[in-house]
C-alpha cells in the first residue's frame, strides 16, 4: 500500500482519514485510531486465550497416564461417594465392623473356650478342695462337705490363684484373728455360718428347734432313721432342724 497524494504533493485526506492506494488499485482510507483499538482488543484476547490454555494445561498434568477421561470421571464421582456419612447412612461402616469383631471372635474362640475351662476346673480344685479338706466341715458340720460348698460355695472367688471369700452383700470378708487380713477358708466359712438363719440346722451342738421331720427317710441300721441328701436339701427349715438334732444325737443319718 501507498500513500496516496494530489498533484502538489499533498496527502490525499478523507474524512479526516489518510487515503492509501493498494496493490489493486483501490483507494482505502486508513482508520488509525479504530486500528490501533482493534489491535489492542484483539492482543486482550489473545493473552486471556493464553492464560485459559496454560490453567487447562496445568490441569492436564494431573492427569497424565489416563487414557480414559470418562472412566476416570466416573471413578473419582464414586470415590465421592464413598464418604464417612454414606457409609454409615448405608450400614456399611457397622457391617464391616461386625465381620471385623466376628473374625477375631472365631480365631479365638477355642481359646476363650479353654480359658473357661480351665477357670472351671481352677474353681472345682481351688474352692471344691477347700471344701471337702475343711477341718472346721469335718469338726462342726452335720451335713457333708458338698452340702455346705452347695449352700455357700458362692460365696468363694478365685482370684489370683487365691481363694477369696465374700459375705452375702459382696464385701470381702476379712479376719477376725489377723485384722487388716483376709479370712482364711474356714475362718470366712465359720462368719458365714455365724450369719446363717438356720445354722441350727447344720452344726453340731447347736439347739435344734421346730417341729418333727414328718415321715420320710427310711429304717437304718442300729435303727437310726436314714435321709438322703435330696430328702434332707428339699425338706423345710424345721424338719431339717429335727432331722439335725437327731443326727446329733445318733438317732439318724443322712447319706449319700
Amino acid at each position: 500500500m501507498k500513500l496516496k497524494l494530489d498533484d502538489d504533493g499533498h496527502v490525499v485526506v478523507q474524512d479526516g482519514k489518510p487515503v492509501y492506494t493498494g496493490d489493486d488499485g483501490k483507494d482505502i482510507a486508513f482508520d488509525a485510531p479504530g486500528t490501533v483499538a482493534t489491535i489492542s482488543r484483539l492482543n486482550g484476547e489473545a493473552k486471556s486465550h493464553r492464560e485459559r490454555a496454560e490453567a487447562a494445561e496445568k490441569t492436564l498434568k494431573g492427569f497424565e497416564g489416563i487414557d480414559d477421561p470418562a472412566a476416570a470421571i466416573k471413578a473419582l464421582s464414586t470415590v465421592k461417594n464413598l464418604d464417612d456419612k454414606k457409609l454409615v447412612d448405608a450400614g456399611e461402616v457397622e457391617k464391616v465392623k461386625a465381620e471385623a469383631i466376628k473374625a477375631v471372635e472365631d480365631k479365638y474362640a477355642p481359646v476363650v473356650k479353654e480359658n473357661e475351662s480351665l477357670k472351671g476346673e481352677l474353681y472345682n480344685e481351688k474352692i471344691g478342695g477347700a471344701f471337702s479338706r475343711s477341718k472346721a466341715i469335718s469338726e462342726k458340720f452335720i451335713i457333708p462337705a458338698d452340702m455346705v460348698q452347695a449352700r455357700f460355695g458362692q460365696n468363694f472367688k478365685v482370684e489370683d490363684g487365691k481363694t477369696v471369700a465374700y459375705d452375702n452383700n459382696g464385701n470381702k470378708i476379712f479376719s477376725r484373728a489377723n485384722p487388716g487380713e483376709l479370712a482364711g477358708f474356714d475362718e470366712a466359712l465359720e462368719i458365714l455360718v455365724d450369719n446363717y438363719p438356720y445354722k441350727e440346722n447344720i452344726l453340731k451342738g447347736s439347739a435344734a428347734s421346730g417341729g418333727g421331720a414328718g415321715s420320710q427317710g427310711g429304717q437304718g441300721g442300729g435303727g437310726k432313721r436314714t435321709y438322703s441328701r435330696e430328702q434332707y436339701a428339699s425338706m423345710d427349715p424345721a424338719a431339717q432342724a429335727k432331722v439335725a438334732q437327731e443326727a446329733k444325737e445318733g438317732k439318724a443319718e443322712i447319706t449319700d
